[in-house]
């Protein structure tokens, strides 16, 4: 008997240690191994992915091909330029392969995708091999051990994960892999349609990754930034196995700080290096085991002779928080990523909310422009010029390098939704899927479900200050005259709050507070600008704090009939359904009219608090489960000097990705405003 000839298909998983199904594929014994990657033209196309991640990625590929190539110098990481539910079932056929093997993805497109190629292989009689490793829980078992239901909270999957099984230890890299045979791709190729093309944005000429099935040079090499017409990428942060496997070491050869490690502790004003430990972008893609991470840092733990830290704050607990997140999206699907159709995702009538495609209730790429004021501040927060110090420098961060502190995240998202613009959480995930190196859509929707207190988490009266919580790191502003050079010369009393200095102070400092920054000059007279908040801060505080009071009195979730027909305008103050374009129109205009002057800070007799209390780092510590499918009671911890209850409390939500076929569809079963449908292409 012949013995198997087998496709090894990467994707999540671009490493040789630790890699369970690279194991499965060994264990064949094959005949060949052909170490793959489909050149999948739906993330070239479809998924936002701006410079800086498509660098890390190829980063990734260059050094497995590399590593492989080291291991047996007729191997390396054959890049195929095709999308693989097409290209799969030739290469079986040209290649004369028994089996196909691959890590297990629980992403919703991927998962869709997967079961396609699954059917393929069968029909083609091949056989189908495939492990779980890219997460710590297999999360389809992870789902079942927590009754069916997605994970909502830490304490579900500290209870749920025992019962699938202990966290395997990780298993050594190959020491040898099996050459590949004959690669004839005496085929056609199939060519993907380029239109729409989402990342046309991130490009600066003509992308012509699929010129040629095996690449420009006929060797099956990784692309290049070139070939796919991107810009350059910004970011100093490089991927790879090696890479990663380096920093590792110097993390756990620290043990005092691998021991100790809590994150509501680490300061998100550190740069140069940073307070944490940049592994996600790793984890991301692959070039790191989560299980390695895992063991090599809870083995420290258990050997530490001090008071260690324990989840969900210390590093093992991060990864716990990962899996929940992995868990929430295998259970529910494409309507993770949004909250229309989303059972676990509380509805909340947002500024610039999402279209949806009735025929399939999935979010469509477009949105709604229901006031222009709020695609203003939109795009100021996007690109950093709110007038707040402390968010551009985040966000000018994040656009340069890809990568921002977890507790920075939870600031320019808090300012986003529920504690300044009161806009869509689903408008700030697609800034993030464009420009983080680490992002994955599950933990990625999952937080900004959480911050937004849409899932997950409900204390919505936690408010992120723009200048009172930086300071507490960072009185200086020495991370603002970093990120925000303008202001480098600014006195430290007017780094957070530069309108208050007064003009002889700010001529001094060489520039001038003035604009909106959007589409004007940086300079005038060799002085340089700075823009105007656009908000009053504690106003606007107080304005979203009484809308999603209201929100959760209402407490519909994206699920509810109501929600799917529009009826749900008829539960909400009048006003919700109006707009008169001063940016208080919607849910935020309604709640001004129901509670009274926002403008006043008045005691609340539901909640026995005020209009809202600062954000601090112990948010960061916080478990969740606070909203439906969540730990009954809720999250238990008084946070402040007096226990605060938040309204409609019953359990906590999440997750998703897009089908490349609902980027044509243009319905609107939203609210009944006049509106402005803004095509931005959303994929997750």
């Amino acid at each position: 008997m012949s013995r198997p000839r087998v496709i090894y298909w990467f994707r999540t998983d671009l490493r040789l240690h630790d890699s369970p199904a690279l194991k499965a594929a060994l264990d064949l014994q094959p005949e060949c191994l052909y170490p793959i990657w489909c050149w999948d033209p739906h993330y070239v196309y479809r998924a936002r992915v701006g410079p800086n991640r498509w660098q890390y990625l190829l980063d990734c590929q260059s050094d497995l091909s590399a590593s492989l190539t080291g291991l047996n110098p007729k191997s390396k990481l054959f890049v195929v330029r095709e999308a693989p539910t097409t290209l799969l079932p030739k290469l079986f056929a040209a290649w004369r392969i028994s089996h196909l093997v691959f890590e297990k993805d629980t992403d919703a497109y991927a998962r869709e995708r997967d079961g396609k190629v699954m059917d393929l292989a069968r029909e083609a009689g091949v056989q189908v091999v495939v492990r779980c490793g890219r997460t710590l829980y297999d999360s389809d078992e992870l789902v079942k051990a927590n009754g069916g239901k997605p994970t909502m909270s830490i304490s579900q999957v500290q209870r749920a994960g025992p019962k699938v099984g202990a966290i395997p230890r990780p298993i050594p890299a190959p020491l040898s892999i099996p050459s590949p045979g004959e690669t004839p791709l005496d085929f056609d190729q199939d060519q993907p349609a380029q239109e729409p093309d989402i990342n046309a944005i991130q490009r600066d000429s003509k992308e012509i990754s699929y010129a040629q099935l095996a690449g420009p040079n006929g060797d099956f090499a990784v692309p290049t930034m070139e070939e796919l017409g991107l810009k350059p990428a910004t970011t100093s942060h490089r991927g790879g196995e090696s890479i990663a496997l380096r920093a590792l070491d110097e993390i756990i050869a620290n043990e005092n700080y691998t021991a100790t490690f809590e994150k509501p502790k680490t300061a998100p004003t550190a740069f140069l290096p940073q307070a944490t430990t940049l592994l996600s972008p790793h984890m991301h893609f692959g070039s790191l085991s989560c299980r390695l991470f895992y063991w090599r840092a809870q083995d420290v733990v258990d050997n530490y002779t001090g008071t260690p830290s324990q989840p969900p704050t210390s590093l093992t607990g991060q990864l716990l928080f990962r899996d929940m997140y992995f868990g929430a999206q295998a259970s529910l699907g494409y309507k993770f990523g949004q909250c229309y159709g989303n059972s676990h995702c509380r509805f909340i009538p947002w500024h610039l909310p999402s279209t949806v495609n009735p025929q399939n209730g999935l979010i469509t790429g477009t949105y709604s422009i229901d006031t222009a004021l709020a695609e203003t501040w939109f795009q100021r927060w996007k690109h950093g010029v709110t007038g707040f110090p402390w968010i551009d420098a985040l966000m000018r961060q994040l656009r340069a390098e890809g990568w921002i502190h977890h507790l920075g995240r939870h600031a320019v998202a808090s300012f986003l939704t529920r504690g300044g613009c009161y806009i869509d959480w689903e408008r700030g995930a697609e800034v993030f899927e464009e420009w983080l190196i680490d992002h994955e859509a599950a933990s990625n929707i999952g937080n900004w479900q959480w911050l937004a207190c849409a899932a997950f988490f409900a204390q919505f009266y936690r408010v992120y200050s723009p200048v009172a919580f930086p300071l507490k790191w960072d009185k200086a502003g020495a991370f603002v005259r970093r990120y925000v050079p303008e202001l480098r010369h600014y006195p430290a009393k007017y780094i957070y709050e530069p309108w208050k200095a007064p003009l002889l102070e700010q001529k001094r400092a060489g520039c001038l507070v003035r604009g909106d920054g959007l589409g004007q000059d940086v300079e005038e007279g060799g002085v340089k600008i700075y823009p105007r908040p656009m908000f009053d801060f504690a106003e606007r505080r107080a304005v979203c704090i009484d809308a999603i009071k209201t929100a959760y009195r209402v407490n519909l979730y994206g699920d509810d009939p109501r929600v799917k027909d529009g009826s749900w305008r008829l539960l909400f103050p009048s006003g919700h359904n109006t707009d008169n374009g001063d940016g208080d129109g919607l849910a935020v205009r309604a709640a001004v009219e129901e509670n009274g002057d926002s403008k006043k800070t008045k005691e609340d007799g539901d909640m026995g608090v005020g209009v809202g209390v600062d954000e601090d780092a112990g948010g960061a510590a916080d478990r969740g489960g606070e909203n439906r499918g969540g730990d009954v009671g809720g999250n238990k911890r008084v946070t402040t000097t007096r226990k605060r209850k938040a309204e409609g409390r019953d359990g906590a939500g999440k997750q998703q990705s897009t089908l490349d076929a609902l980027f044509t569809s243009t319905s609107t079963p939203g609210p009944k405003t006049k509106t402005t449908t803004k095509k931005v292409k959303l994929s997750r």
